[in-house]
């Protein structure tokens, strides 16, 4: 009888290790199916053409206190009237004097110029996540959730270990829909600074294929010196896209 007892205990140990490894097999199936659409879904803003879109932007910065807000348009066409492609509509809710205009148009071309030479250009999402770190946080009808190690270097090395990320992927029209980044720890981007809190907010839209900014939101708490205090939220919305056909631009 304990001999009987002992050989279905060794099946059942036999077949309990069978299913605990096909069960592996299967989650690592899943998880590599959906490593796969989010690198579809990468690669579909890498494919966006965003420079042949017109849209406006609406700014707000909060520093300290100090609040600033402004509209911006930018047109892959130039303006007839100033010969630029970004065009300041509003400062702090009023309508920006000429030299006001003229000096935004100068910072925006600078800041073009730095993009085309490689400098100042906003992190790729491929850099961002960490593809090798991804881990299921959650999968319905509509979304997954995955979660990410992040690593930013304008943040420095001490922030290495100290930042984490999710994205939400949205399953009817294959996109990321959201990202979210925040910190687990304090740490310093540079001497005598120190962050206690970072919030990171990007949320897209689809509009026939191609993935665009929705808002950008960031808040940040923290200090400077000891002395100084960091408190800044910003949050820029993008509104009104409209796509400017490449021939048509081309031929102007």
């Amino acid at each position: 009888m304990n001999k009987c007892w002992l050989n279905l205990s060794l099946l059942i140990l036999c077949y309990g290790s069978i299913f605990t490894a096909a069960a592996n097999e299967n989650r690592a199936e899943k998880l590599l199916s959906i490593k796969e659409k989010i690198n579809q879904a990468i690669i579909k803003v890498e494919q966006t053409q965003r420079e042949l879109w017109s849209y406006t932007i609406s700014r707000y910065e909060d520093e300290e206190g100090e609040v600033s807000s402004s509209i911006e348009q930018y047109s892959p066409l130039a303006n007839s009237d100033t010969g630029e492609r970004w065009l300041l509509k509003r400062i702090n809710g009023q309508l920006p004097t000429r030299k006001q205009i003229k000096r935004f148009a100068k910072k925006k071309t600078k800041q073009s110029t730095k993009e085309e030479q490689g400098q100042n250009i906003q992190l790729p999402l491929r850099k961002l996540i960490n593809s090798d770190s991804l881990s299921l946080v959650s999968n319905d009808d509509k979304n997954i959730v995955m979660g990410f190690n992040v690593y930013i270097k304008k943040l420095g090395e001490d922030a290495i270990g100290k930042l984490q990320g999710e994205l939400t992927y949205q399953k009817e029209q294959k996109f990321i829909e959201k990202i979210s980044v925040w910190n687990n720890a304090d740490f310093s981007p540079m001497f005598a600074a120190k962050i206690t809190d970072l919030a990171i907010t990007i949320t897209f839209l689809q509009i026939n294929g191609a993935v665009l900014t929705k808002q950008n939101e960031m808040r940040m708490k923290g200090s400077f010196a000891y002395f100084t205090e960091i408190n800044e939220t910003s949050l820029d919305s993008f509104s009104d896209y409209l796509y400017q056909d490449k021939k048509a631009i081309q031929g102007k």
